[in-house]
């Protein structure tokens, strides 16, 4: 059957790339049946109800900061070792539109755990909506990806097995869901220490929630702890944060433009 060639584009060859990366990661999942009917009753209380991304991704960050081993990555160069950072960056996966395509984009956040969920809800919808090359690490992407390919995976290479350069280029967890659209993913594949996702939210708060790990940074045993203290922090920091910015009428947006240059 005679069909058509589809020349590679920059966004393809992009995912492309750090699926390169991705596969070499020995990469085991742990997931919880958690129950967050107290943030469900919480966020619902709100005029301006904030994103579930935004609550989970404060949520982890608050997490990472408890617990080193969330913020710790392996790395290769100078020697195989483990570097761990002091702080998180949140990398957090976006569907956009451009050049007529509809595309994965990443975008970092420095230091979540230490943003309001009023800030964290901002710098997303501002990497949601603003126009794709007005957000530097979309722009940034794009470009690497139009480089020669070996030129593209030397330089991922050493973005990712830098210690210092890792976090900054790529971060130190990656969040990605679609439970939107009433799906989840089951497999993701990311070369970060951990991903994390989640499933649709039932009308009693019911979740599942995984996190996807490198086994070469942490074993099972302390995931499946970290899963349990993750589950009490959104139902009891976060949804605190949730109440008090309800009780102050604080769940007001920032304008979002330029945020995220």
């Amino acid at each position: 059957m005679r069909g058509r060639t589809i020349k590679l584009s920059a966004s393809r060859r992009l995912v492309g790339d750090l699926m390169r990366f991705s596969i070499g990661v020995p990469r085991v999942t742990v997931q919880r049946q958690m129950n967050l009917r107290p943030l469900l009753d919480a966020r619902d209380g709100a005029d301006a109800r904030p994103s579930w991304t935004v609550l989970f991704l404060k949520g982890y960050a608050l997490l990472s900061q408890e617990i080193p081993e969330l913020r710790r990555a392996y790395i290769k160069f100078p020697w195989p070792q483990l570097y761990e950072y002091p702080a998180s960056v949140a990398s957090i996966a976006h569907e956009r539109e451009h050049d007529g395509e509809r595309v994965v984009l990443l975008s970092t956040i420095k230091g979540p755990e230490q943003r309001s969920i009023t800030e964290l809800e901002t710098l997303i919808r501002a990497a949601r909506s603003l126009p794709v090359l007005e957000i530097k690490e979309f722009r940034r992407a794009l470009k690497l990806a139009r480089a020669p390919a070996p030129v593209r995976w030397l330089l991922m290479w050493l973005g990712l097995n830098i210690g210092r350069k890792r976090a900054r280029y790529f971060g130190t967890f990656q969040l990605s869901v679609y439970s939107g659209l009433g799906a989840e993913s089951l497999n993701p594949l990311s070369p970060l220490t951990t991903l994390f996702n989640y499933g649709p939210i039932g009308e009693d708060g019911s979740v599942t929630v995984r996190i996807h790990y490198d086994h070469r940074v942490m074993d099972g045993a302390n995931v499946a702890r970290a899963l349990e203290r993750f589950e009490r922090i959104l139902n009891g920091e976060v949804t605190d944060e949730v109440k008090s910015l309800v009780q102050r009428g604080a769940m007001t947006i920032i304008p979002s433009v330029g945020t995220s240059k």
